[in-house]
């Protein structure tokens, strides 16, 4: 067992588990009313909708915000139901420094923590081009774009931001560095990995076959449908 940091009384760690469970359940239907309200006011009275609020006034188009909670919700719950009688913690949205939050900080005590980012490009394919470690998205016409920020690029700078700022979570730098992690790229659907990637490219987890990307350290790359089940067979590597 890693050693732990004695807790100070008035210790508290970031929102976590049913604590962020609610947050992410009220700041999204703050939202979605929010939502509402501009887009019915909008039909109502002609007026006109401020810049920043335009893209939540139609209900047509996705709404970016909206969907975003709704993800870390969904797998946020899925996941305390699964494990939570495995002492899983989830820490969802941990801002970090100018870049995107860590979406999923999922952590196993003195077993094993997760990084993982939540990702969508719509309609697309996800292609690892490995001569420049880069992560390219195929759209339609098979046109090729190159993704930024690259997401593996990201989960490196959430480990490293972990290792630097683990007092807030009460961990020694032993634990912190030494504990057993994965990143995590989740494409949602309809984004989708290419299936045409090279063989070398996977491995197995359990009874899984995952691709794996290299970017500043390595990345795994599942499906929305796939994330109980990858951590299932990740931590029974180390229970």
């Amino acid at each position: 067992m890693l050693a732990v940091k004695d807790q100070p009384a008035d210790f508290q760690l970031p929102p976590h588990n049913e604590a962020a469970l609610e947050w992410l359940r009220e700041a999204k239907n703050a939202d979605s009313a929010m939502v509402l309200a501009v887009g019915a006011s909008a039909l109502t009275t002609g007026a006109v909708i401020p810049a920043g609020l335009l893209l939540f006034a139609w209900a047509y188009k996705p709404l970016v915000r909206i969907e975003k909670i709704a993800r870390l919700e969904k797998l946020t719950y899925l996941l305390l139901e699964e494990f939570k009688s495995k002492g899983i913690q989830v820490f969802p949205v941990l801002k970090i420094d100018d870049k995107n939050p860590i979406d999923l900080f999922v952590r196993f005590p003195g077993k094993t923590h997760l990084f993982i980012s939540i990702r969508s490009k719509g309609e697309s394919e996800i292609v690892y081009n490995e001569a420049k470690e880069v992560l390219q998205v195929r759209r339609k016409k098979n046109r090729l774009g190159t993704w930024e920020p690259c997401p593996l690029v990201e989960l490196a700078d959430y480990k490293s931001w972990f290792d630097k700022n683990r007092d807030k979570f009460l961990m020694s730098s032993r634990e912190a560095q030494k504990t057993p992690t994965a990143k995590v790229l989740v494409l949602w659907p309809p984004t989708k990995a290419s299936p045409n990637h090279n063989e070398h490219l996977y491995t197995e987890i359990g009874n899984m076959k995952v691709l794996v990307l290299k970017r500043k350290g390595s990345a795994f790359v599942i499906s929305e449908s796939e994330v109980i089940e990858f951590v299932r067979n990740w931590l029974g590597k180390y229970e």
